[in-house]
């Protein structure tokens, strides 16, 4: 994936979010990820399709859920831009979000 789709695809607060609450987390599925973010179900698929499809997340199911983490492949370069995005952004409401969540999959 070029560098600029990279930073296009980090630059929706959705994506980001997710992306850097996979990253601390290194697996959400769906349902986690709409009550941590309190977004509806299809607009947050939509946003992980576009990071599957990109490359830049991976999937797996289990049962009824889909559990999404980084891509393995995903060079250092790159985990480097997220992890230096994810000092800069606050996830404190969204993990609270998370942590109140009942009936988690993975709990």
């Amino acid at each position: 994936m070029p560098l600029a789709q990279l930073f296009k695809l980090l630059s929706d607060d959705t994506r980001l979010h997710s992306v850097l609450l996979i990253k601390q987390h290194q697996e959400l599925c769906v349902c986690e990820l709409t009550e941590a973010l309190a977004i509806s179900q299809p607009k947050i698929s939509r946003h992980l399709a576009q990071l599957r499809q990109s490359g830049l997340l991976q999937d797996r199911r289990r049962g009824q859920w889909v559990f999404y983490r980084l891509a393995d492949e995903l060079s250092d370069d790159y985990q480097q831009i997220i992890e230096q995005a994810a000092k800069a952004v606050d996830l404190t409401e969204c993990n609270q979000r998370l942590g109140n969540m009942q009936d988690r999959p993975c709990c």
